[in-house]
């Protein structure tokens, strides 16, 4: 009768909910039997029953209802060890009215909580010790996210830091950022439990999870860490289940003063194919994000490289390399990796030549194979002057159109700033770039024969991208 009555309540139920979820949270119950009116399930875990009750428990009245009336109640019979081939699984009843969410606990028992198994989860939060505040250098274009992250790694889950969003463009340090409030939680609150992982091997647990009949181990798991750090919450997109089960996380931990991080490539504004209601969340706490390092912040970061690596370097060569390199901080630690082994391999002593050497084989890689190098070369074939007269002072005409003309292209064809720009032309400063590129624009509009020179060059620099 008990499995009857089970199955009406399973067709039902069938009936309102994704077959995903149905074939999750259902399938594996069992039905024990009736009586009184008193409907018994088995339930694989506390956590299963925890979860039917919090998210299914109007459903299971409304099946309860249609099938055994309104006097109807239901039990679960939670399985608390799961025995072995001779023995039984051993199981606690639970009454649950299926009315309301009941937070019961079985009997005290949550391996959870017990301190031996978190001491074994805190041991593998999944972070690197090298990443850590005091080589976190701090600028102008992290100091907000820096600050706000050293304030979350003193008080985790009591600022109003929470959750705490970092986001910023492809090399700018927020992995690094984030796994540094971790390692300083670590330190600081040894009991908490901190767990760092990337959003795609988040995905990737959650399928296996799906797979393997495990889910309600994957999502304890995770509702009883005390710091949950998500990288690139971005990769979400599109991934409706992982967003549901991230959804139920996020609450719980928030909801229990858990401390949430979480980095993005944009604003969560501007986060495409993830739910509404999750982006909201997002917007709870702080968002805080990461530009590209300025010139100062840059030469800090290579000092501090070096130092950490024992070699000392000329400050002609610390500026040439911040000048030339300003897109991201992990194209900058490249070239200085790359320059110390050079140094190292061949015993040469670091000097502005060996740097000059290093950039020819990688600056022209990050301005997209056009490098300020090359432009003054083209330049200065086609008008006729040497090519290290457009970084000297010389103010003869001819000269100064040329010096005018590689600026603009210079501009236009690499990432370099405007005060990076003025350093390759003999360290003139950027407003005498601004001023080269709005002469070359007002020669353009007024001369036919300039606008044609112009317009010759720029075939023969796109030649160079193809």
């Amino acid at each position: 009768m008990h499995e009857q009555i089970w199955g009406k309540c399973l067709s039902f139920i069938k009936e309102r909910i994704p077959e995903q979820s149905f074939n999750t949270w259902f399938l594996p119950i069992v039905p024990v039997r009736l009586e009184d009116k008193v409907l018994t399930i088995q339930v694989p875990s506390q956590f299963f029953y925890e979860w039917l009750e919090e998210n299914y428990v109007h459903l299971l009245h409304e099946a309860i209802e249609s099938e055994i009336g309104v006097e109807g109640r239901l039990e679960y019979s939670v399985v608390v060890d799961r025995g072995s081939e001779a023995n039984q699984p051993y199981t606690v009843n639970v009454s649950g009215s299926a009315s309301g969410y009941n937070k019961a606990r079985v009997n005290g028992y949550d391996k959870y909580k017990n301190p031996q198994f978190i001491q074994e989860l805190a041991s593998d939060s999944n972070l690197n010790p090298n990443y850590q505040f005091d080589n976190y250098i701090e600028g102008d274009c992290n100091r907000l996210a820096r600050s706000a992250g050293y304030a979350v790694a003193k008080k985790p889950g009591v600022t109003s830091f929470n959750p705490l969003m970092i986001y910023g463009g492809v090399g700018l340090g927020k992995t690094h950022l984030i796994q540094a409030i971790g390692n300083e939680i670590k330190r600081s609150h040894p009991d908490k439990y901190v767990f760092y992982v990337a959003s795609e091997k988040f995905t990737n647990q959650f399928i296996d999870a799906l797979k393997n009949n495990s889910i309600q181990e994957f999502i304890a798991y995770y509702r009883n860490v005390d710091i949950l750090m998500l990288d690139d919450v971005q990769f979400l997109k599109d991934k409706e289940k992982t967003q549901e089960i991230f959804f139920h996380i996020f609450n719980h931990l928030h909801q229990n003063g858990k401390q949430i991080i979480m980095t993005s490539d944009c604003p969560p504004k501007d986060l495409q194919g993830l739910q509404e209601r999750l982006v909201s969340r997002f917007k709870w706490g702080l968002t805080a994000d990461l530009q590209q390092p300025d010139f100062e912040t840059r030469i800090a970061i290579i000092k501090k490289k070096m130092q950490a690596d024992g070699i000392d370097i000329p400050d002609q060569v610390v500026e040439y390399l911040a000048y030339s390199v300003d897109t991201n901080i992990r194209e900058l630690e490249g070239v200085i990796i790359s320059l110390i082994a050079h140094a190292s391999l061949a015993k040469e002593e670091v000097d502005l030549e060996l740097a000059k050497s290093i950039l020819k084989n990688i600056v022209t890689e990050i301005d997209s194979e056009v490098g300020i190098d090359y432009i003054q070369k083209t330049v200065s074939e086609y008008f006729n002057v040497a090519q290290e007269d457009l970084k000297a002072k010389t103010r003869k005409k001819e000269i100064v159109i040329a010096r005018q003309v590689a600026m603009y292209f210079s501009k236009d064809y690499t990432n370099h700033s405007l005060k990076s720009i003025g350093y390759h032309f003999g360290g003139r400063d950027h407003s005498t770039v601004i001023h080269a590129v709005q002469s070359v624009n007002d020669m353009i509009d007024t001369n036919a024969k300039f606008r044609y020179s112009v317009d010759e060059l720029k075939k023969k620099l796109k030649m160079r991208t193809v």
